[in-house]
């Protein structure tokens, strides 16, 4: 499955993002913002701790949304930008007013894999 086939429902979901710490402890937050570009899915550092330094461990994130019974779980490479053209992207977004805009994580999919 191609990341084009779901990009509106990634963009319109709340997405469940895992990342896992040194210790192999698992991490989930909940994000309500995410973009597709480049075949990449984008996502905004407001106020991420912990995952920020889960990615510098191990890059690789696990994501899961649901729409009504239908649901997907993505899986894939992340880099962490604090400067340059994919922080500018995620300042540039209107979701993105007020808030702080740290960084961008940058999703390189590997597994589209649908669930339900």
């Amino acid at each position: 499955m191609e990341i084009e086939n779901i990009k509106n429902k990634i963009e319109n979901a709340t997405i469940a993002v895992a990342s896992v710490n040194g210790g192999r402890k698992p991490h989930n937050i909940c994000i309500m913002y995410a973009k597709v570009k480049d075949s990449k899915i984008i996502i905004t550092n407001n106020y991420m701790k912990t995952t920020i330094n889960n990615i510098k461990n191990n890059p690789y994130v696990s994501l899961v949304f649901w729409e009504g019974e239908k649901g997907w779980r993505i899986n894939g490479k992340v880099k962490y930008y604090d400067s340059g053209d994919w922080l500018d992207f995620v300042k540039s977004l209107g979701e993105n007013e007020g808030l702080p805009a740290k960084g961008a994580l940058v999703i390189n999919v590997e597994e589209i894999r649908e669930l339900g």
